[in-house]
């Protein structure tokens, strides 16, 4: 197996979804160990560290890549497997940031409220227990919370030349935030351009279902993952599947048309893998799935559709692609 060592430089990053050089060309089969930045490019350091003095839009949400993957075409399914997630740093960050968030005034959603405080957390890092420190700046509560690494953005360059922000979820991924995105699990996505420019990055130490205030515990993430390639028609929107469930993200505004989405997508999948007709995926569906929120804050809200492999009979998912990388990559 080759194996690729990719850090970039500030200057190498990538803000956006399409509209990016590539920063390497690999091959289907290859390891990838990277470096990610954390979301507010590491500049919250401290509590005195604020988002609206210390970042820059649009330069939020830097991306590592994007990677050029040789013989993918438009219409092939990107398989990138998710090996190892592990922090990069001794700390993470979150904040408030005025007018975002998901119990704030918004730009999507005005009121003449003002905005909420902007406050700064730090979040220490201890390895040795694998816990990060959450500590309240109104009281003197202090809780060890489990280090659960995941990458809130993962995607592919979107179709028809589009250029779109690392921080805008669609049907190519992008910033999805979605625990399910942790380290064992098996990401699809639908290849849009010759060589898919695929980009990772935003990793999160941990994270709440639906990203309430809009960060995560953002850390610079080291990331190690296998990138493949299907000659088979990618998905409509990210699949996702890891050892005990296969799962669908949507993403769009209003909230329920991101859940509709991956409920549709999953209806197919089902199908695929059963031969069952519409109804019939429909009604198991509706019986057995599980809808974690991913997030409810980004410029597109993203609803995860997930079902447990436990409850349905044994399938090749993929020419059984994602039990294969687990067992090279190990």
């Amino acid at each position: 197996m080759d194996i690729v060592e990719f850090s970039p430089e500030p200057e190498q990053y990538a803000w956006t979804f399409g509209g990016a050089a590539p920063v390497r060309r690999v091959k289907p089969g290859t390891m990838l160990r990277l470096w990610t930045e954390d979301a507010f490019c590491g500049r919250l350091r401290s509590t005195a560290d604020l988002a609206s003095a210390s970042l820059t839009m649009p330069f939020v949400n830097p991306q590592t890549g994007p990677f050029y993957v040789e013989g993918a075409e438009p219409g092939d399914t990107l398989v990138l497997h998710f090996v190892e997630l592990t922090p990069a740093r001794s700390w993470g960050a979150s904040a408030t940031i005025p007018y975002f968030g998901g119990l704030t005034s918004t730009d999507r959603t005005a009121t003449l409220q003002d905005p909420l405080p902007e406050r700064t957390w730090i979040y220490e890092v201890d390895s040795a227990k694998q816990t990060v420190g959450f500590r309240a700046q109104g009281s003197d509560l202090e809780l060890a919370l489990p280090i659960e690494p995941m990458l809130g953005t993962v995607g592919v360059a979107p179709a028809a030349g589009e250029v779109r922000s690392s921080l805008v979820p669609d049907t190519f991924g992008g910033n999805m935030d979605t625990p399910e995105m942790r380290a064992g699990a098996t990401c699809y996505l639908r290849v849009n351009v010759e060589g898919a420019l695929f980009s990772v990055g935003d990793g999160h130490y941990r994270q709440g279902e639906g990203e309430s205030c809009g960060s995560a515990v953002e850390g610079a993430m080291n990331v190690v993952l296998v990138v493949d390639l299907l000659k088979t028609p990618g998905p409509a929107w990210p699949r996702i599947e890891n050892d005990d469930y296969l799962a669908v993200v949507g993403s769009s505004r209003p909230l329920e048309d991101a859940w509709r989405a991956g409920q549709v997508d999953m209806v197919g999948w089902l199908g695929e893998l059963y031969g069952l007709d519409k109804l019939d995926a429909y009604q198991l569906l509706s019986q057995i799935c599980e809808v974690p929120l991913a997030n409810v804050v980004d410029a597109n809200y993203s609803v995860v559709t997930k079902v447990p492999k436990r409850l349905l009979p044994s399938a090749e998912v993929y020419n059984g692609i994602h039990a294969h990388l687990r067992s090279t990559a190990s």
